[in-house]
């Protein structure tokens, strides 16, 4: 395979929509955690699902956090690429540019999993509602 600038460019308005999206989920999962927090700290209201709720929580932030770092990786391999092409090291920018790929991979990997999990939780939120959708 011949790799050139154009190659690198594909990356280019993937990985920073991917942040976004993966930052957009992180920032809503902090908002959904500190009205959380002010529910069970200030208000003394802790519901029934309350552990099982947290350590979904945490465990989610976790994914987040390892998603948003390969996806940043990503983005730091791609950027690498396109230096080692600009230097005339094919061969490199061919390793770094697969670096490139396998980040992304994982990340988005974590990603399914975090939504996964995300929806499993709200599962479990309704759970204690009694409706019949059928």
């Amino acid at each position: 395979m011949n790799i050139d600038y154009t190659v690198t460019a594909l990356m280019f308005p993937a990985i920073p929509l991917l942040m976004s999206v993966y930052s957009n989920r992180f920032h809503s999962l902090s908002i959904l955690i500190r009205q959380l927090h002010d529910e069970h700290v200030y208000e003394k209201h802790i519901p029934p699902e309350w552990k099982k709720q947290f350590i979904n929580l945490s465990g989610r932030i976790t994914l987040l956090r390892w998603t948003i770092l390969f996806a940043a990786f990503g983005f730091l391999f791609n950027m690498l690429t396109v230096f080692a092409l600009y230097l005339d090291e094919v061969l490199l920018a061919r390793i770094i540019f697969g670096s490139c790929c396998l980040s992304m991979i994982i990340s988005i990997i974590f990603f399914i999993r975090e939504i996964q999990i995300s929806t499993n939780a709200l599962k479990l939120h309704m759970s204690d509602m009694d409706v019949d959708v059928n």
